[in-house]
Formats: C-alpha cells, sequence, structure tokens
C-alpha cells in the first residue's frame, strides 16, 4: 500500500512538473508587439486606399481560369490595416515604421505582401486579375512599398482557405 502510494505520488508530481516546463500557447488575437507603431494612417483615417471595392467577386479572367470555370467562393469587401511584410511579421512581429525599410526590401525581393488589421486579424494581399499575375502584368509591390508601414484602406474580393485569408485587389500595375 505505501509503495502505491508513493508511486501515485511520485506520478502526481511528475506531472505537475512537466506542466510547469511547458510553455504557454501565445495568446490569440491582437497586434505583435504593439509598441511598434505606425506614423502615416490611424484607423479611423486611413493614409491611403488600395482597390475598390468589386460589384462581382471575382473578374472575368479570373472566373474563365477556375475549374470548370468556378473559382473559389470570394465577396467583395473593403479592410482597414496596416501593409506588412508577410514574412517579418509572421517570423519576427516586426511592423511599423521602424520596420518601414526592411519590409520594402522584402517586398521587393518577392516576400508576401499582408495587411494586419486592428484586431491583429492578417490577410494576404495580391492581385486579383488571374490572367495578368500569372503573365506578370500586375505586380502588388509598387503600391506595397509605398504605403509599407502605414494603415490604408484595402478593397478587393476576400477568399478564406484553411485558415488562411487573402484579399485580391483588382488594378494593381506594374
Amino acid at each position: 500500500m505505501k509503495r502505491t502510494i508513493t508511486a501515485a505520488a511520485a506520478l502526481v508530481l511528475a506531472a505537475f512538473t512537466i506542466g510547469a516546463q511547458e510553455k504557454k500557447a501565445p495568446a490569440k488575437g491582437g497586434i505583435l508587439h504593439p509598441e511598434l507603431t505606425v506614423e502615416n494612417g490611424t484607423w479611423d483615417k486611413p493614409m491611403a486606399k488600395i482597390g475598390a471595392k468589386p460589384a462581382q467577386a471575382w473578374t472575368q479572367t479570373t472566373t474563365a481560369a477556375g475549374v470548370n470555370s468556378q473559382p473559389q467562393p470570394g465577396k467583395p469587401v473593403t479592410v482597414v490595416g496596416e501593409i506588412i511584410d508577410l514574412s517579418c511579421y509572421v517570423q519576427l512581429g516586426k511592423h511599423g515604421e521602424k520596420h518601414r525599410s526592411c519590409g520594402q526590401k522584402c517586398v521587393a525581393n518577392g516576400q508576401p505582401i499582408g495587411l494586419l488589421t486592428q484586431t491583429g486579424a492578417v490577410y494576404l494581399l495580391m492581385p486579383e486579375e488571374h490572367d495578368p499575375r500569372r503573365d506578370g502584368g500586375v505586380d502588388a509591390k509598387a503600391s506595397a512599398s509605398e504605403h509599407m508601414g502605414h494603415i490604408v484602406e484595402v478593397s478587393g474580393t476576400q477568399a478564406a482557405l484553411n485558415g488562411y485569408n487573402a484579399i485580391f485587389v483588382q488594378g494593381l500595375t506594374k
């Protein structure tokens, strides 16, 4: 009996010790490193507008490119957020004015562009028009670089897949 109680006590102690050593999962929601501030644009008065809210979710070229001419579901949206370089934000939590020049370099060299909302939601931004995007006729780099670290209003088509969220923006030219 004594052995059973000692063994049970040892198991309970081990469970508490292991539980105390495990790191807590990061808090859900919110902006990473809110101390990294934005100097241009506010949540109430964005600095600029990128894209126009489409009447239909997808352009003709995107619809035609869909499997059986049916692209994935999408809905026209307008979202306010900070233009970010997704690679540095997801990996390091960097954004805001202090990260502007690094973000511009990352985007110029092919890193993905994102939009960070006031609630901490993150959207991947990309041109909507399928064929011009595929063929290099449209590019989001110029507008992303110009507004890196700024709060802007982005309009386009929102699509989501397995936890990933994107806004496809019409009219981004090279």
